[in-house]
């Protein structure tokens, strides 16, 4: 979504954008595998969430609005790129998670709301999108071609 509404694009809201997810910035859930790899019992299953259940539609519209905010366009505000499209047969309505036995068993829990880590994720896509286009290019591929293409042709993997 950054990358397209930085670029002019379309943001595609598939259906209404009711959907509901569960929001998790990607620091906390690095944090919840190391606290389960540390701390957890061996074999036993630990649920990770953000206790950040909010609809699709809400996640896009406060992204245009942290854009608008860090990155303004000349041309207007982000949401007039919000385009409806058809959802896919079956999308699941909700996904719920209950994270609950990670934090009364193990004590963990995120460290960010939803506020402070969509605003992070945001800056970052806009501090390193140099980054961001060369994977979205695939111009990636190719350093992993010149860099791991004859371990993958020596071993005969791909």
């Amino acid at each position: 979504m950054i990358l397209n509404a930085t670029r002019g694009k379309p943001l595609p809201i598939y259906g209404d954008g009711m959907n509901v997810r569960d929001w998790l910035y990607v620091t906390d859930h690095c944090s919840a595998i190391r606290t389960v790899l540390q701390d957890g019992k061996l074999g036993e299953t630990y649920n990770i969430g953000g206790w950040n259940e909010m609809p699709n539609i809400e996640i896009v519209k406060t992204v245009c609005a942290l854009l608008d905010e860090m990155r303004p366009d000349a041309a207007g505000p982000y949401t007039r790129l919000l385009t409806y499209v058809k959802d896919r047969p079956g999308h699941d309505r909700r996904y719920a998670i209950d994270a609950s036995k990670i934090h009364q068993e193990l004590g963990w829990k995120p460290a960010e709301t939803f506020e402070t880590g969509i605003r992070k994720t945001v800056r970052w896509y806009l501090d390193n999108m140099t980054w961001v286009e060369n994977v979205a290019s695939g111009e990636y591929r190719k350093w992993l071609d010149t860099n791991y293409g004859e371990r993958e042709a020596a071993s005969g993997e791909r």
